[in-house]
């Protein structure tokens, strides 16, 4: 296994995608720990903020994480973002996601995926069915952020080469089966290019994958909290 980048001096190797709108800072051997700010400095301290909750999706997946402050992160690489960046999506692909990955990698990135989607289904069971409106009264209830989430794993599919049926929310079995499908791709090794019949290279599909579920289990974890 590749050793992660930044691993050996006690530092954390981030990838930072611009654009004037926003800016997402990415821990890239970390899938899932992706936030963003008004800029930079904001994207990497809300980066170092994340660490303790995200401490406890690599303890899920059996992986030691040290939560570390904004000193111990590493930028390596700065990109411009996309419209997708603006929108609010970790998108830009970095030149650590382009690594080839051998098994050991990829058991890796399955089990941290897979951890997300239990922090996720933990999270959800202890929330509400109606959370807290934001400060303009919008935002989902927990079961339309559920549905969110198992729609837009659908839409990922094939950008990793999988095709699926549409996923009904009521349907555990088959959610689980689509879920377990996605792992499994992610487990394959990979020269670091696009994994054969999508577009998006293998530690690029974890991180965008874990993001989208973690930002939606912390989104409803905060939601659930009457302050």
């Amino acid at each position: 296994m590749t050793d992660p980048v930044g691993a050996t001096a006690g530092r954390i190797a981030v990838g930072v995608e611009s654009t004037p709108k926003r800016v997402f800072a990415s821990a890239l051997e970390w899938p899932g720990l992706s936030r963003a700010g008004r800029d930079e400095a904001a994207a990497l301290a809300a980066l170092a903020a994340s660490g303790e909750r995200y401490a406890v999706v690599a303890r899920e997946a059996g992986i030691t994480f040290a939560p570390i402050g904004p000193a111990g992160l590493s930028v390596v690489e700065r990109l411009p973002g996309t419209s997708s960046t603006a929108f609010g999506v970790p998108a830009v692909v970095f030149a650590v996601d382009r690594r080839p990955t051998d098994a050991a990698d990829g058991e890796r990135l399955a089990a941290l995926v897979r951890a997300a989607w239990t922090i996720l289904a933990q999270v959800v069971a202890a929330a509400p069915s109606e959370l807290r409106k934001g400060p303009r009264g919008g935002g989902r209830d927990r079961d339309a952020i559920v549905a969110h989430v198992v729609s837009a794993e659908h839409a990922y599919a094939p950008q990793i080469g999988l095709r699926l049926r549409e996923l009904d929310l009521r349907n555990g079995p088959a959610v689980a089966g689509a879920r377990a499908a996605i792992a499994e791709v992610l487990r394959r090794p990979t020269d670091g290019g696009p994994i054969a019949g999508g577009r998006w290279p293998a530690r690029y599909a974890a991180r965008r994958i874990a993001w989208h579920v973690l930002d939606h289990a912390w989104e409803i974890q905060d939601r659930a909290d009457p302050g």
